[in-house]
């Protein structure tokens, strides 16, 4: 009950219903286009393992939850790597579409082309005839002559006769004009037309997959028009299909100052409808998902601050907690990828050793997320009074010199250092701090040596910098 009202509390906000808008159009636009490119097989196969995901999650099945969690970061990039040409086709109609009306076709303009083309057909003359849609196809197109010439069935027969330098290229046809002729349009990279189809086949469904226009090829083999739009070829019967068919790529495209048929108004509401059904799925099983409670196990460092200046942390302190959290299942990924440290703050504790129960004050936890436990519960932590103390500074001699010499006298300048301390046994033991080491192979005769000081971090010099140390080693005569 509390899920279904958090979910339709979600559904019913603006950003709910402007998100599953915004995913129904980019699915209406994926399926205007990816039908041109034929990679529904694809995408069928992509969904279907979406499906399964949902409902391996539904039935809470952890091993096809782990292998999706951890696979599916790579798969995304491998289809990006794999699909980049269709997805750049896709990208480049989305920046492409013309909006408006595009001017008017002359009504009787259908059926002369129809005519045209069964005549070619006829005489087994091939031929290819394009009319754009609302994408511009400039940049798809090479080659050719320039017309801009009234189309009619002498011009067009001239055109592709076997004899005309523009007669294995294709002809474009813009408003009421033959603009262009000889065009070479772009080689389909799909695998949905058969190979027995010669060039002009390939080359009109490559036009197809790639734009909203229709190409209407003749087949010199077959003696047969055939229509390519939207990604797929239809034979044309006779001279009254092929007519249709220019008809309704002009009333579907907004030509002839007509609206779009019912049909296709139809096809389109159908469409639009299917993608806010599928949109407002995915978008409920996302939320459903994502508000579901886990339960996770994770470890965090633990970060101390600063004690106040007199005082110093000392003994064995805690590096990392383990806690054991609860909340939803984002919430709980979030925290997973940049997890907070334990914030333990030592700025107010005073001198003596206290005990530090780990509870929610000290994490940063999102809204939703609850600690149950942690490993360890507490910490101990002990603070020292800082106190002064002057130690002897004693070079650390190591090895024998060569030969039969010895040593006859070491000075060590300065001799000592006045150092801050934590108080107590470590303090009342400490006398001394070492130099870095002197290495009596290497030396023959009377030596200078300049060195540094080794202590432990918790000693510190007064004068915040340790001195250099002059160690002169004398030798016995």
């Amino acid at each position: 009950m509390g899920h279904s009202v958090v979910l339709a509390y979600d559904f019913f906000s603006w950003r709910a219903i402007l998100d599953i808008l915004l995913i129904s159009a980019a699915l209406f636009f994926l399926h205007r286009t990816l039908l041109r490119l034929g990679t529904w097989k694809i995408m069928a196969g992509i969904v279907l393992a979406f499906l399964v995901f949902v409902v391996a999650s539904a039935l809470n099945l952890q091993g096809i939850e782990w292998i999706y969690q951890n696979v599916s970061h790579v798969a995304v990039l491998g289809l990006i790597v794999i699909f980049q040409p269709e997805l750049r086709k896709v990208l480049e109609k989305a920046v492409s579409v013309s909006p408006g009306r595009l001017r008017d076709q002359d009504a009787h303009l259908p059926g002369l082309i129809a005519e045209s083309l069964c005549k070619l057909a006829e005489d087994r003359c091939g031929a290819i005839i394009v009319f754009p849609g609302r994408e511009p196809i400039k940049d798809k197109l090479s080659g050719g002559y320039q017309l801009n010439a009234l189309p009619s069935i002498p011009l067009i027969l001239s055109i592709f006769d076997p004899n005309s330098p523009g007669h294995d290229g294709a002809v474009l046809i813009e408003g009421n004009r033959l603009t262009q002729f000889g065009v070479r349009l772009p080689m389909s990279q799909s695998t949905r037309l058969s190979e027995e189809y010669g060039t002009r086949h390939h080359a009109a469904m490559g036009l197809a997959e790639q734009t909203d226009a229709l190409a209407l090829v003749v087949s010199e083999e077959r003696g047969r028009v055939s229509a390519f739009v939207n990604g797929e070829m239809q034979p044309m019967a006779n001279a009254d299909a092929t007519t249709a068919a220019i008809l309704d790529h002009q009333r579907e495209m907004g030509f002839l100052g007509l609206e779009n048929t019912p049909r296709i108004r139809k096809r389109t509401v159908v469409q639009v409808l299917i993608s806010v059904v599928i949109a407002t799925i995915f978008w409920s099983t996302l939320i459903v998902s994502q508000r579901e409670i886990v339960e996770r196990v994770l470890p965090v460092t633990i970060d101390y601050t600063s004690p106040a200046d007199n005082l110093a942390l000392v003994g064995k302190k805690e590096d990392e907690v383990k806690l054991h959290l609860a909340g939803p299942k984002s919430d709980m990924d979030i925290f997973a990828t940049n997890p907070p440290s334990v914030k333990i703050d030592l700025s107010r504790m005073a001198k003596g050793t206290q005990t530090i129960i780990i509870t929610s004050e000290n994490l940063n936890l999102p809204k939703g997320v609850t600690l149950l436990d942690s490993s360890p519960q507490q910490l101990k932590l002990t603070l020292a009074e800082i106190v002064e103390k002057n130690l002897a500074i004693k070079p650390q001699i190591i090895g024998k010199l060569p030969g039969k010499l010895k040593i006859g006298k070491i000075t060590v300048v300065p001799d000592s250092v006045l150092v801050t301390m934590p108080a107590g046994k470590d303090e009342q033991e400490a006398t001394e701090v070492l130099t870095t080491p002197i290495y009596l192979e290497s030396i023959a005769t009377d030596s200078k040596l300049f060195t540094k000081i080794i202590a432990r971090p918790s000693i510190q010099p007064v004068a915040r910098r340790w001195p250099d140390v002059e160690v002169t080693i004398e030798l016995k005569k």
